[in-house]
């Protein structure tokens, strides 16, 4: 993942995205993080900013890494900070405005590595348009496309003409711009006792002047907790849930047209918008998603295993993995899920709940689950869901301070 971010704007919302994204290195693989103004001058001190968040994250590093040795050292975070487009907007792009940023953005591309590399963009998109414009101009068309093929975006709500131009000329390009992003946080006060006054990291998470944490849900929707599938669109997760039909003309936010950028010149243009439910999709999970965070600042003060919470770990059969489950059943017959290995590292009784996931599932109709909140569940799979998908979500959660979870996915192909 690259962050493109507009810190140092009029609202902090960037900062407190960026601390809550150090706490989950350990489950984010960052390749870069790219200060990108949507409106310049717009935000001043930038990387002065990002690099007090990173000062931060080193001073309690040593505590992280006693509960997960996978959090990546602060130098190498320190490398991947770069400055994006001097100037806004479409106006950025073109001959000889290549940026520090979009040669890291490329850079990153071109790595021999099979993975995507999502950009989350809490930001303009124009450091992204110059990566692609380049390429465009020096590479074959095969080549080009092959670029492309390995980029994903995750737009929050659109903040410039660039995302309209990216759309319009890369069609190929998966491309998320969320407007549904609001709602799901928690209150000033749950911020001001869980996290900011919560050791070095906490200090420097900013007070909410508008809302708090929009940007955040473009990294809660890749990380690999079970639930989650970010290639999977309209699968639903902390990040939300999209259509897997492409719409027309998604608008930016309205102070794009205010500053007279005009993104309908590239119109029509097709981008991936929020699920009917909207909002709703990352609200379901919002209890899920504060505990985690709320249990990885603990860690950052918490220098001994056993004085922290740690998230059980939910095994079907014997699958420890977090991987989506995919599994066949035939119509009007019966089918078990087993989850009595799963377990919690720190030897806390675990409650067991499995969930019909109706909104990704092309079954739409009642599905029976027999005694749901135990280790072993059965389904009579409905005559009438021949044919169709069933997602089943099995939570798996301990009983301490903060109450933590674990998710497995089961996507059920019904046959006849």
């Amino acid at each position: 993942m690259i962050v493109t971010t507009d810190i140092g704007g009029s609202d902090p919302d960037d900062i407190q995205s960026l601390v809550h994204l150090m706490v989950m290195l350990n489950d984010v693989d960052l390749e870069g993080i790219i200060s990108q103004h949507a409106w310049v001058p717009y935000g001043t001190g930038a990387d002065g900013i990002i690099n007090d968040v990173i000062d931060a994250y080193e001073d309690v590093l040593p505590n992280l890494i006693v509960h997960d040795k996978r959090y990546p050292n602060a130098s190498s975070i320190r490398q991947m900070v770069k400055t994006g487009q001097p100037h806004a907007a479409m106006a950025c792009v073109g001959e000889g405005k290549d940026s520090e940023g979009s040669e890291w953005i490329i850079k990153a591309v071109d790595k021999k590595d099979a993975r995507p590399l999502w950009i989350a963009a809490w930001s303009g998109m124009n450091t992204l348009a110059q990566a692609l414009w380049k390429v465009s101009h020096t590479r074959s068309p095969k080549d080009v496309d092959k670029f492309v093929s390995k980029l994903r975006v995750y737009d929050i709500l659109g903040q410039d003409d660039a995302g309209a131009w990216i759309a319009k000329n890369y069609p190929k390009l998966i491309y998320i711009r969320n407007k549904s992003v609001y709602g799901w946080p928690k209150n000033d006060e749950w911020y001001r006792k869980h996290v900011q006054e919560v050791g070095p990291l906490g200090k420097v998470y900013a007070s909410r002047r508008w809302a708090t944490e929009g940007d955040s849900p473009s990294f809660l929707y890749c990380i690999n907790n079970g639930l989650n599938s970010p290639e999977h669109i309209d699968y639903g997760g902390w990040g939300g849930r999209f259509s897997r039909i492409r719409k027309e003309n998604i608008e930016s936010m309205d102070w794009v047209k205010k500053n007279n950028l005009d993104e309908m010149q590239y119109a029509p243009y097709l981008m991936y918008g929020a699920s009917e439910e909207g909002g709703r999709a990352i609200n379901i999970w919002t209890d899920d998603i504060h505990n985690d965070f709320m249990a990885r600042m603990a860690w950052t003060v918490t220098n001994n295993y056993s004085d922290a919470n740690h998230h059980p770990v939910a095994v079907i059969g014997n699958d420890k993995s977090r991987r989506i489950i995919t599994v066949s059943a035939k119509a009007g017959k019966e089918i078990c899920l087993n989850a009595e290995n799963s377990f919690d590292p720190d030897g806390n009784p675990l409650s067991f709940v499995w969930q019909f996931y109706k909104e990704p599932s092309s079954y739409k109709g009642n599905l029976l689950l027999e005694s749901p909140n135990t280790e072993r569940m059965r389904i009579l799979i409905p005559e009438e869901a021949r044919g169709k998908t069933i997602h089943i979500i099995l939570k798996v959660s301990d009983n301490a301070l903060p109450n933590l979870c674990s998710y497995r996915r089961i996507v059920i192909n019904v046959k006849g």
